[in-house]
């Protein structure tokens, strides 16, 4: 099995995807809105993933946040409101708001599952900074480090019971950035005192089964390289200081922080110690060049993924309806 997670390029596997996912294994897949048509042709999708390698446990990932991060869209599926309606709540009603967030959670999970999605990328535990890049924004849970944990621990729960593995994302802390990593890199010069704020909600959660780096320069641990290129980060900070022992993926590799081909930035962050790089744009060169030169998952990263994907909860779809409701009325209070 290769350590890398591939995008798909339309609605359906094409014969040369066919051909090439066989022959390359990798670790999973990462869906958008062009592979998102209605429910039946997502199930069908999603099936022809799993039998095209023969794994009913297939890491078959979106990113699903609810806001403007939403690929599975309405009518064909339900909107679902972004991490700032769940901060906002805690200003008033702090358990209300927890449990707001684990409802709403478990509807995105019982909505994927059906859908045969077994991961999604959320919850964010980036600590939002006044100032800083619209990135992450309304997407965020908070200014406050242990309100961010207690809503992604609450994201999180409610993920598994819908049937599905969460993601905390952008180790160590995206919160602070002053450009969009998407269109370039985003150095950030907090002393390490300050970067401990970035550090508290993943260090609260550090028993997540999935996590995620951010394409960032934090020059108070590694001035020369960003997080997902940097084994200093990956292993001293990410595996050590905050403690995640868990599958460790890289965001998006193609974003405009990382410099190189796809293939030199894959390498480069598996030899800084990462699980599995994250390659989202079906692209067929760049795909077949990543699957060249990337070596075998090791048996870490196998056991990791593993116990990921075990990680979920048999979901119960009748509940939909009764955890939107609650949500909505826990909402209202805000």
């Amino acid at each position: 099995m290769k350590p890398v997670i591939f995008g798909l390029s339309g609605l359906e596997l094409t014969p040369d995807e066919r051909a090439f996912f066989r022959d390359a294994d990798p670790a999973g897949y990462i869906l958008f809105k062009r592979n998102c048509g209605d429910r039946a042709q997502l199930r069908a999708l999603t099936e022809s993933l799993r039998d095209l390698h023969a794994r009913d446990d297939l890491l078959i990932m979106i990113d699903q946040e609810g806001g403007r991060v939403a690929r599975m869209q309405p009518p064909e599926w339900p909107a679902f409101p972004p991490g700032a309606v769940f901060d906002a709540l805690y200003e008033k009603a702090p358990i209300s708001a927890i449990e707001a967030a684990r409802a709403n959670a478990e509807a995105i999970g019982l909505t994927l599952s059906e859908a045969g999605v077994t991961v999604d990328a959320l919850p964010l535990l980036d600590v939002r900074q006044e100032g800083a890049n619209d990135v992450i924004g309304d997407r965020a849970y908070g200014h406050e480090p242990m309100r961010v944990a207690a809503i992604g621990r609450a994201v999180i729960e409610g993920l598994q019971a819908g049937g599905v593995t969460g993601i905390v994302k952008h180790m160590p802390g995206h919160g602070r950035v002053l450009v969009d990593s998407h269109k370039a890199l985003p150095i950030v010069d907090a002393s390490e005192e300050e970067l401990e704020t970035d550090l508290r909600p993943f260090r609260q959660l550090a028993w997540a089964p999935i996590g995620m780096t951010a394409h960032i320069v934090y020059t108070a641990w590694d001035d020369a390289r960003p997080g997902t290129l940097s084994a200093y980060m990956v292993e001293k900070i990410i595996r050590e200081r905050i403690g995640f022992d868990g599958l460790l993926m890289t965001d998006d590799i193609d974003m405009k922080a990382l410099s190189g081909t796809p293939a030199e930035k894959a390498c480069g962050a598996i030899e800084a110690g990462v699980d599995l790089v994250l390659d989202c744009w079906a692209r067929m060169d760049e795909m077949v060049a990543i699957a060249k030169v990337l070596p075998e998952a090791g048996e870490r990263t196998l056991e990791r993924l593993d116990k990921a994907l075990a990680f979920r909860k048999t979901p119960q779809p009748a509940r939909f309806a009764e955890v939107v409701r609650k949500r909505d009325e826990l909402l209202a209070l805000a």
